[in-house]
Parts: structure tokens; C-alpha cells; sequence
């Protein structure tokens, strides 16, 4: 079974990319994000004849999320449970699986903007509210998956200029403790769970050649429950969208579990 995590950087302008990848890459499960259109304008029929459900959770502009399964995924939840926000950010869904269900829950995380700004202090508070509501989620459905465009680079090597960038947005030492503690959990990084080439990353600027110089950030993650890590075989990049024509900023990434 595959699972894939991509932000797509408005779907509407994409559709045909993500297309076009779904029957190249048929997965059993997409999540996107940054949709950027209204729950009214989300092209459920384009997915159903690739052979798709979706469910989704748009926002006009900005934000938006949604899962594109070949199971119906049940159980929805969209945004956090007990924490006001007007911004689109999270859905979950229980897919079924030849092993049981799957509770898969794909989220934009906040980008911070910069650590002085208060949408910083958003981000921080959005991502405590997070960890609390998904300990529940554990609790509940310990096969579960966390998955999306996380807005963290956990790591040095998954920056590529760890000094430059140091205790800058992406790079704080506050973001990188919240996705510590993500871990602590009972979640592991599936991508760190496998050797990997030095300098992967699933994001680089579109401005001053990112992709080209390979000026990235590995800020897109697939994080699996420990009821799961057994079943983790493999987790990549596929940095191959991102050098088409007008693409995403973001590549997607793929996990495969043994369900």
C-alpha cells in the first residue's frame, strides 16, 4: 500500500500534474495541500474518474486540504477539535485495509513567517494544540498516519544551509522541539527510516534557481505510528514534478506499508 503527501500550490492551476501523477503513480492514498479554492470549486468528479473518492476542505485563496483514497475514507474531521481557527489546515479520515483501518490525518501546517512575527506565536500555539488533540487520536486508532507540508526542516541535514538559515523560519529551535514531540508520541519519521541520499529535500524556491541549484528543504513529511514502523518498507522523493513545466514548489513523497 502507498501513501503520498504532496502540496500542490493551488489545485486548480495543478489539476492535470496531479492527474497526470496519480495515473503514473497510482497510490492508494493522496493528501494535498494548499489547495487554494473554495469547497464549492474542488473537481471531485476529475478524481472520480481516475478511480478516486475525495474528501476535502477547502478555503478561497489560501490553505486547503483534502485526501484523495481508492477506499471512501470515513470518520472525518476537519481542523483541530476545541481549537478555533478560520484557516483550512487539517483533515482526517479511517481508510480500510486489508489489515484494518488506517487512520490517516493530512495537515498544512502553519508556515510561521518569521520567528518575531505573531503569526510565529500562531504557529507555535497551532502545533501544541496539534500534539494534544492527536495523543487522543493515538489513543483511539493506534494504526495511524501522520502526513502533509509541515513548515519544519527537523534537522540540519534537511536544510541546505543549516548555518546560514539557523533559528530562521523553518529552522528554530521552538519548531524543531514541536516536531520532537511529535515523535515522542509514539511517531517516527518514515524517511529517516531508510538511507537516503545526502541533500534531499521536497521544497526549493521557485526565485534564484532553488530547484536547479538544489537549494531546498525537507519540510514535507510522512511520520507513522509505532503500531506501523514494522510495516514501513520504503519512503522517497520524487523530485520528477518538480522540474515540469509550471510546477508545484513542492515534490511529492511517497511511503509504501505493507497492509
Amino acid at each position: 500500500m502507498k501513501l503520498a503527501t504532496w502540496n500542490v500550490n493551488s489545485l486548480s492551476v495543478r489539476l492535470p500534474q496531479v492527474l497526470d501523477w496519480l495515473a503514473d503513480n497510482p497510490v492508494d492514498l493522496l493528501a494535498l495541500q494548499e489547495l487554494k479554492l473554495s469547497d464549492d470549486k474542488f473537481p471531485a468528479d476529475a478524481f472520480a474518474q481516475a478511480g478516486y473518492q475525495a474528501a476535502w476542505f477547502g478555503q478561497k485563496t489560501y490553505n486547503g486540504v483534502a485526501l484523495i483514497s481508492r477506499s471512501e475514507p470515513t470518520d472525518l474531521v476537519r481542523n483541530i477539535p476545541g481549537y478555533a481557527d478560520e484557516q483550512s489546515r487539517v483533515i482526517a479520515a479511517t481508510i480500510e485495509t486489508a489489515q484494518g483501518p488506517l487512520r490517516v490525518v493530512n495537515g498544512y501546517f502553519v508556515n510561521g513567517q518569521d520567528p518575531e512575527s505573531e503569526k510565529f506565536v500562531y504557529k507555535i500555539q497551532w502545533l501544541d494544540a496539534l500534539r494534544e488533540w492527536l495523543r487522543g487520536e493515538l489513543a483511539q486508532h493506534p494504526r495511524l498516519v501522520l502526513l502533509g507540508d509541515f513548515n519544519i526542516a527537523p534537522e540540519d541535514r534537511d536544510s541546505y544551509d543549516p548555518e546560514g538559515l539557523r533559528e530562521t523560519i523553518h529552522h528554530t529551535s521552538a519548531e524543531r522541539r514541536q516536531f520532537r514531540e511529535l515523535l515522542e508520541l509514539g511517531l517516527s519519521d518514515s524517511y529517516r527510516m531508510f538511507e537516503q541520499p545526502p541533500k534531499s529535500y521536497s521544497w526549493w524556491d521557485y526565485r534564484m534557481l532553488g530547484f536547479q541549484k538544489n537549494r531546498g528543504l525537507r519540510i514535507d513529511h510522512v511520520l507513522v505510528s509505532d503500531a506501523l514502523k514494522a510495516q514501513v518498507k520504503a519512503c522517497a522523493i520524487d523530485r520528477a514534478p518538480r522540474k515540469w513545466p509550471k510546477p508545484s514548489d513542492h515534490a511529492p513523497v511517497v511511503v509504501t506499508l505493507d497492509l
